[in-house]
């Protein structure tokens, strides 16, 4: 589906034709899934709208009442989830559609009416190719201990990686995966491994409460959504320390930044404990970003930095050195680190990216101008051959 999209989507037809005693939401999830929609939005006297890409479409159709949204809503919930959105005013609840994708439906009120926001997770999820990643990620989501950082900012992809590093192990490795997050973004179908998904305020109250009994549920890997606070990320380095694969998220623009990040997470006196910890347990941080991509098809590329914890990467954790670990993934490209520059390199050479776009992600535009001359040199002295 072409996210530019911007005329009503018909609903008649597939949405349309409403299957006897099921729910009559369940007509806009065979919608959104028809559609490639992300997320539906309903709201008392507007229009369903469906959301393709980053722009929110109108279906077609009249306008719904407050009562008939009420009442979508009634349907799904029974009786204890009523009584609690009766009282809170707002509520989390999944569907699935047999064999389909999975939907997380948040219900609430705005000024005094039901309102319904959904989510569609998605079972398809894109390999390491389809999401042009390096080909050195492949490797690191075959670690079977240790922890993987993959960070970036809100929207640059990083559950996606983690999904096709899951679905790798998924694929090659008879394990079992605990997953953690809030909310589910794919939906995984098991393999060769074993994979049990909890949604927090679906499945579990809180991550606190999920992390408290992980250790119980015998996983080989786990994966913990973000990496948001203290408790967290304590939990991911004591998984970590007894032999478990752990996978994360992060908030951060680099491997140095996010080293800084974790530590922040912790007070003065804990952290000297937490830098030895990272130095014998990180097996990776990932740091990704999305740019608008030239190739035909193909909306956004993601330019990737990734810092392997060698022996020299350790060292700078261990010392506090952490500003030094950008001449670390220089002067470790054979071991298959990279850094944004050359990433951002890669992608121009490939014609993915325009320069322009390129010069302005870059950490240091000079330098990336830099090396663009030395490979047109470069060029110039073969065809002079």
């Amino acid at each position: 589906m072409d996210s530019t999209h911007s005329q009503p989507i018909d609903r008649h037809g597939e949405a349309g034709k409403r299957d006897s005693g099921k729910p009559r939401l369940h007509e806009y999830f065979r919608a959104m899934s028809k559609e490639g929609a992300s997320d539906l939005h309903l709201k008392a006297g507007t229009a369903a709208r469906l959301r393709l890409g980053t722009r929110i479409i109108p279906v077609k159709g009249k306008p719904l009442s407050g009562d008939e949204i009420a009442a979508m809503a009634e349907e799904i919930l029974d009786e204890r989830q009523r009584a609690f959105f009766a009282e809170i005013g707002s509520i989390d609840v999944a569907e699935e559609l047999e064999g389909a994708d999975r939907f997380r439906i948040n219900i609430y009120r705005q000024r005094g009416k039901v309102s319904i926001a959904v989510r569609r997770v998605s079972r398809l999820i894109p390999s390491f190719g389809e999401l042009n990643l390096p080909p050195q990620i492949r490797p690191i989501s075959e670690n079977t201990s240790g922890v993987v950082l993959v960070a970036g900012i809100t929207g640059s992809g990083k559950s996606t990686t983690i999904a096709a590093m899951i679905e790798h192990i998924n694929q090659t490795r008879p394990c079992h995966v605990v997953t953690i997050e809030d909310p589910i973004e794919y939906l995984y179908t098991d393999k060769k491994a074993l994979i049990n998904q909890r949604e927090v305020g679906i499945d579990v109250p809180d991550f606190a409460s999920a992390l408290k009994y992980l250790m119980r549920e015998d996983p080989d890997v786990v994966l913990i959504g973000e990496m948001r606070d203290r408790e967290t990320f304590a939990a991911a380095l004591q998984a970590a320390e007894t032999g478990h694969l752990v996978f994360g998220t992060i908030h951060s623009s680099g491997a140095a930044q996010t080293i800084g990040r974790i530590l922040d997470l912790f007070d003065a006196d804990s952290r000297d404990l937490v830098r030895q910890s990272l130095g014998f347990n990180l097996r990776a941080i990932i740091c990704q970003r999305l740019l608008p991509c030239l190739a035909k098809g193909v909306d956004r590329v993601p330019a990737v930095e990734i810092l392997l914890n060698n022996p020299s990467a350790r060292q700078m954790i261990e010392e506090k050195r952490d500003a030094e670990l950008a001449e670390v993934i220089r002067s470790s490209e054979h071991e298959g680190m990279q850094d944004f520059t050359a990433s951002l390199l890669e992608l121009i050479e490939k014609d993915y990216v325009d320069p322009k776009v390129a010069y302005e992600a870059a950490p240091n535009p000079d330098e990336l101008k830099m090396r663009m001359k030395g490979i047109s040199a470069s060029r110039m002295g073969m065809r002079g051959r």
